[in-house]
């Protein structure tokens, strides 16, 4: 039996008072397509960042690829090769094209040269549909085409692990699912995807898991088909019955 690719021990996160995780325990093996959800301040986006470091742990510990990150020893640097993220509001350097964003971490992380790092960039500009965008300033592009960029960027880094902070929250209603297809290829192709979103769709369909979080605790953590129809929890319940009348009345 292999080691999980991703696993989180315990892990607590408090801003002063304010407690955010609360001894969250979870594993994910490569190839798994995990998607949190839960009601706003739960957690969800601080526990992303602490996976790739961009928020430091209290308490417990991550393991990537059977490496503890939260160590103080740990080249936070090195993780972040290792670790995808694409972002809720798409990050993209202005004044760089959908190439020159896609190909700047190439040429400055991973020492690629000019045509090497641009050629990599063709490849996963095509992969998300946009190659035909290349030459593009992000003034000139769609949400839903800003957020492709975004992932074609981190994709092209050829981390171990994806994380997804509501990659389509910041979309009009129908830039969403272009942004969700290319999300649904990446799961097709076995690439590890932690995903926080509030898009059930995608959930019901590409997750291999579903994990529940609410006030900073995991309140049920299973395959799709339990949660949305047989869920453990009254809380999760309640909580995916609210999502689906608030849908049923936009």
């Amino acid at each position: 039996m292999s080691d999980p690719l991703l696993e989180l021990d315990d892990v607590y996160k408090s801003y002063g008072e304010e407690q955010v995780l609360s001894g969250v325990s979870f594993e994910m093996d490569a190839g798994d397509v995990d998607v949190v959800i839960g009601p706003s301040g739960s957690g969800k986006s601080t526990m992303l960042r602490c996976v790739n470091r961009l928020t430091e742990i209290n308490g417990g510990d991550i393991y990537l690829d059977g490496d503890c990150v939260t160590d103080a020893d740990t080249d936070v640097n090195e993780l972040r090769k290792q670790v995808g993220m694409v972002f809720q509001d798409f990050n993209l350097f202005a004044h760089l094209t959908a190439l020159g964003n896609i190909t700047l971490g190439l040429r400055k992380v991973r020492g690629m040269d000019k045509a090497a790092a641009q050629e990599k960039g063709y490849e996963h500009l095509e992969q998300v549909g946009l190659l035909d965008q290349a030459d593009s300033y992000p003034a000139e592009l769609s949400g839903g085409q800003k957020q492709r960029v975004g992932i074609a960027r981190a994709l092209a880094m050829d981390p171990k692990l994806l994380l997804f902070d509501e990659p389509t929250s910041a979309l009009d209603p129908e830039l969403v699912g272009e942004v969700v297809e290319v999300m649904r290829d990446l799961a097709a192709e076995g690439i590890t995807m932690l995903v926080v979103s509030h898009e059930m769709g995608f959930a019901r369909s590409a997750a291999s898991d579903i994990i529940f979080l609410d006030d900073g605790r995991i309140v049920e953590h299973g395959p799709p088909e339990q949660l949305f129809e047989n869920p453990q929890a009254a809380r999760t319940g309640e909580f995916l019955s609210r999502l689906e009348t608030a849908h049923e009345e936009e």
